[in-house]
């Protein structure tokens, strides 16, 4: 008697073949392949999330509070002092991880017989988050250094008029942010059919020195809609904690999808000690970002091509054998990121031992 197998049960069709999505899992001692914070949380934030925790859990037996309303007004006070825009509690909403976030709003604003476009290569669960809510999806272009140009997008727009457009900035795994005007392009252009524009800044808090946020466009734009997450500079990965900014009526919308209580008190809990402790976290941010502005300058020592990051990584070319790069420095215990572009391979900035660790084995590699 044969194993009962996955293609034994009736699956949708768009679902026969596919793969889930997913990043190798290892034990390893340097983990620089899915751009978490290396650091761990301080022990002064550990101790405050245990101590918020600890008192949403004496009400666990009620419901949380359905419209987070502390945590919306901690993330709009956080996102008004770090872009410099003025946002109210009433343009935020948050989810499990910026994977829900995403969904609600692909929920919201595409679904069947709508369209959803992003500009590979860029984050990959754009197409499974189109996929899931029965869109189709439309693979846009960039030029071949992987940058877009604010003409380019605009017209890529207007040839297919998608009913979401997503752009990632900083992009996943180029690292390079958009300049707004991009942006402002790709926002006029969309104003010409039914078209929502989110730009995703996961890594937003990474940027370099004067690289403005989106948020600073969302006055008077009620199609945009701006992504967040608190698993990279928060430190929070393992909190599940994504959110956005937009116009009020957009989270009005969202409100039609959401499952009811989708936010548990303790998500809310955990992350309202963080942002009672943003700046602390912050700090963290800067060591990571001096640590991937090393790489950026080694690896160019090395004679290899990383290209500019606004992110907490680096995706950089030069490498004859990618795969076997890789490999190597797993042998040597280091994790990074193959990103299915050839030549190519991306890393997390971590530590500054774990930095070193990485760059060494990289050289090592290429001086054998």
């Amino acid at each position: 008697m044969t194993e009962p197998q996955l293609t034994d049960l009736p699956l949708r069709e768009e679902l026969r073949g596919q793969e889930p999505y997913g990043a190798p899992q290892l034990s390893v001692p340097a983990m620089l392949n899915v751009n978490e914070t290396t650091y761990q949380v301080p022990s002064d934030v550990v101790d405050a999330i245990a101590k918020e925790v600890r008192a949403a859990a004496e009400t666990l037996n009620r419901y949380p509070d359905r419209e987070f309303a502390t945590l919306r007004t901690k993330l709009a006070d956080y996102l008004s002092r770090e872009s410099g825009a003025l946002l109210t509690a009433e343009q935020i909403w948050a989810g499990n991880g910026s994977n829900e976030v995403m969904q609600h709003i692909l929920q919201a604003f595409a679904g069947p017989g709508r369209s959803v476009m992003s500009f590979p290569p860029t984050y990959s669960m754009y197409p499974l988050y189109a996929r899931g809510v029965y869109s189709s999806y439309i693979a846009g272009t960039r030029s071949p250094d992987f940058t877009q140009s604010a003409a380019d997008v605009a017209a890529q727009i207007r040839q297919h008029r998608p009913h979401v457009v997503i752009l990632c900035s900083p992009n996943n795994p180029t690292g390079t942010a958009l300049d707004l005007e991009v942006v402002e392009a790709a926002y006029q252009a969309a104003l010409e059919s039914e078209t929502m524009l989110i730009v995703d800044e996961a890594y937003g808090e990474f940027r370099q020195p004067g690289t403005p946020s989106a948020l600073t466009l969302l006055e008077g734009r009620q199609r945009l809609i701006v992504t967040r997450t608190m698993s990279k500079a928060f430190a929070l990965a393992g909190g599940r904690l994504g959110y956005l900014a937009a116009a009020p009526e957009v989270t009005d919308a969202l409100r039609l999808v959401r499952l009811p209580y989708h936010l548990s008190a303790v998500t809310q809990a955990a992350a309202c000690a963080a942002l009672d402790h943003a700046e602390h976290l912050m700090a963290n941010v800067e060591r990571i970002k001096v640590q991937r502005d090393r790489i950026v300058a080694e690896l160019t020592t090395m004679g290899l091509t990383p290209h500019p990051s606004d992110a907490n990584f680096v995706f950089f070319g030069g490498l004859e054998n990618a795969a076997e790069a890789w490999q190597h420095l797993l042998d040597d215990g280091i994790l990074i990121r193959e990103v299915g572009i050839e030549g190519h391979l991306r890393v997390t900035a971590g530590t500054e031992a774990e930095t070193t660790e990485f760059l060494n084995s990289l050289q090592n590699y290429l001086n054998r």
